[in-house]
């Protein structure tokens, strides 16, 4: 790997920063700085996170940057949820981002307990 952008994790997560403006565009004008901020913030939270990790100098570091990102994403999954209980994005919708945000959860999961092994 040369760089942070490499990562499938960080692909992956870029994604679903792109499905979440998208998806979040459609909640209502008076959530823009609610909920719709928060989500927003912690989505970009998850590829940030494992970029700056990335560029730190030690696996101990560039873990504890994957501890942030992958709570950032728990995050993120409580927020959709509570944006599906409001009825601000259908069942599909939910079904969908959530499913994306799984498959992050294991693959950043999986990244981390090799990464551990390595400390």
């Amino acid at each position: 790997m040369k760089t942070f952008r490499d990562l499938l994790i960080w692909q992956k997560s870029m994604s679903l920063v792109t499905k979440t403006y998208i998806l979040s565009s459609k909640f209502p004008k008076d959530e823009q700085f609610g909920l719709m901020s928060q989500i927003r913030r912690c989505s970009v939270s998850v590829p940030s996170n494992i970029a700056e990790g990335f560029g730190r100098d030690s696996n101990k570091d560039f873990y504890r940057f994957l501890k942030i990102s992958i709570g950032s994403l728990f995050e993120f999954q409580t927020q959709i949820e509570i944006a599906f209980n409001l009825n601000y994005i259908s069942e599909n919708e939910f079904k969908l981002i959530f499913k994306d945000s799984r498959e992050c959860e294991r693959m950043m999961s999986s990244f981390m307990r090799k990464i551990k092994e390595n400390l």
